[in-house]
């Protein structure tokens, strides 16, 4: 009972969809309608402004953060429990029910999720999206470069129970499926740039 409970809290903490709300509150625009059509941070940013990017992407972790750290706290830490709440919070944000289930590509839950499971293989992995971004200006790349590393960096870093290593694969999997569209993009050249600037305040 108690562990499939914990798999709905993530599910449910992961389909709050707060770029939507913060667009929508600011706003008052479906921010589906506009730019990439998702709900994540960079959207956000690009759509609505910096500061609700920012807040988007700070909040959008949180919650990738607080599902594994409840998980812990009602299984006991169990590495298995707390690494399918990882994934059941990234899936929530991909699929969320009060959106009726079109949400984001959950590299900001991702984030959050892991920043709690594997918290230096993810901050090696970042530096990779960071260089990555820096000299291409592509997020997508970069999100699918450190994530596609992801799970070797949590193999070689952690060495962690199983059931974290294939949470880190199947997660980075998902969110490299997610960004099927930007790699249709990219392999045209007519992915959209980075710039953390917006035409709107």
């Amino acid at each position: 009972m108690m562990p499939s409970f914990v798999l709905l809290i993530a599910y449910l903490l992961g389909a709050i969809p707060f770029g939507f709300l913060l667009v929508k509150w600011k706003t008052g625009e479906d921010v589906r309608s506009s730019g990439s059509g998702n709900i994540g941070a960079t959207n956000v940013l690009r759509t609505t402004g910096r500061a609700a990017g920012i807040v988007t992407l700070l909040l959008d972790i949180a919650k990738g953060y607080a599902a594994v750290w409840i998980a812990a706290l009602l299984t006991g830490s169990s590495p298995l429990w707390m690494s399918l709440a990882a994934l059941a919070v990234m899936a929530g944000h991909a699929f969320p029910v009060f959106l009726k289930f079109r949400g984001g590509k959950a590299v900001a839950s991702f984030i959050g999720a892991f920043l709690y499971l594997a918290p230096l293989p993810l901050l090696a992995v970042l530096g990779v999206f960071v260089v990555v971004v820096a000299a291409t200006r592509y997020i997508s790349l970069g999100s699918i470069l450190a994530c596609g590393t992801f799970p070797v960096a949590v193999w070689l870093i952690s060495h962690p129970p199983s059931a974290v290593v294939w949470a880190a694969a199947i997660a980075g999997l998902f969110v490299i499926v997610r960004h099927h569209a930007n790699i249709a993009r990219l392999a045209k050249g007519c992915e959209h740039k980075f710039s953390f600037g917006s035409k709107k305040s």
